[in-house]
């Protein structure tokens, strides 16, 4: 059987439309055909070769949500016809220290979708049954696919804010951040969020979502933050983040890559103040949050592209023209 995909050769390279082969499946493994997979900044991190590991050449695409087609007879959990989505996990070993202690996120022999193997930019992708999940029939397959990595990697990043903090920062306003303020007024939280300098347009989106207000990242609001969460990727940020939130508070970085983190002076982290990192998921993360969208509807805003405009999509994610999440089509 053949797919069509689109295939990242090497780093900085543009991405070519190529026929494949499909492999046999494998024991707990499921053919999946896909109806949508959403643009991740990480795709571009791979694209630019920033994150280590890439098995080149590569389909990237993590976002995935598509519909079983075939299984291997291991399979028990899911059928021929079930609608799944597929996140950036593809796979962990089970045995290691971290898997063992319940934070298979850190798994020392980790395996993701569209960065180690084929991911969805793609007619067809290979998924590990373990790994992968039911949707909820409440959204379009469009609509679900940015919940796959963005939103999964928001309520994650959400869950280490105290309960008790009220006024939020959102650094970066792209796919996630639009998905993580829904998620925080559906919480209570009254949110600020944080652009690109004199980027109106991201700016008043951010406000049209229910932003109390919106600004630069350079700016230094009044009101002090309980906690900030940077979805940008750029190190500077960091620091104006921890300018801006007040003492005792916590800025948390939900990238999987950022430039470096200029110095600063130690009076900008004192007071108990405290930077912690997310990295990827874990399958209760997936479980937990497809939950939270069936129970509660987020509105995802979404930007269609076809397979075989991918390159431009890419081009205008980078080029910050694009409000929402960016959606492929096959």
């Amino acid at each position: 059987m053949i797919k069509q995909a689109m295939v990242l050769a090497g780093p900085k390279q543009s991405f070519s439309l190529q026929e494949l082969v499909i492999p046999p499946l494998k024991f707990n493994q499921v053919l999946i055909k896909v109806t949508a997979c959403g643009l991740c900044r990480t795709d571009i991190h791979i694209l630019d070769n920033d994150i280590p590991h890439i098995n080149y050449p590569i389909v990237p695409g993590h976002e995935i949500v598509g519909q079983i087609i075939a299984i291997n007879e291991s399979v028990s959990d899911f059928t021929i016809g079930d609608r799944v989505g597929v996140p950036w996990l593809f796979k962990t070993c089970g045995g290691c220290k971290f898997c063992l202690e319940g934070c298979e996120n850190l798994c020392e022999n980790i395996v993701f979708t569209g960065c180690n193997v084929d991911g969805g930019f793609s007619s067809h992708v290979i998924a590990n049954s373990d790994f992968i999940v039911k949707l909820p029939d409440n959204y379009s397959d469009e609509e679900l696919a940015p919940f796959l990595c963005a939103g999964l990697i928001g309520h994650r990043a959400i869950s280490f804010i105290p309960e008790n903090a009220v006024n939020i920062g959102l650094y970066g306003f792209g796919a996630a951040s639009h998905i993580a303020i829904q998620v925080l007024l559906a919480k209570n939280k009254n949110v600020f969020a944080f652009t690109r300098p004199n980027d109106k347009i991201k700016q008043n989106f951010a406000k049209s979502l229910g932003a109390s207000e919106a600004y630069g990242s350079d700016f230094i609001p009044e009101t002090k933050l309980d906690a900030s969460l940077v979805f940008a990727s750029d190190g500077n940020v960091v620091v104006n983040a921890l300018k801006a939130t007040q003492r005792g508070g916590i800025v948390i970085l939900a990238g999987i890559y950022m430039t470096d983190i200029p110095s600063f002076p130690y009076e900008i982290i004192w007071n108990e103040k405290s930077i912690r990192s997310v990295a990827n998921l874990t399958r209760a993360d997936m479980h937990n949050f497809i939950d939270f969208i069936k129970n509660n509807k987020i509105k995802t805003h979404v930007n269609i592209y076809r397979l075989n405009e991918l390159n431009q999509a890419i081009s205008d994610m980078k080029g910050g023209r694009v409000k929402g999440a960016i959606v492929i089509k096959p």
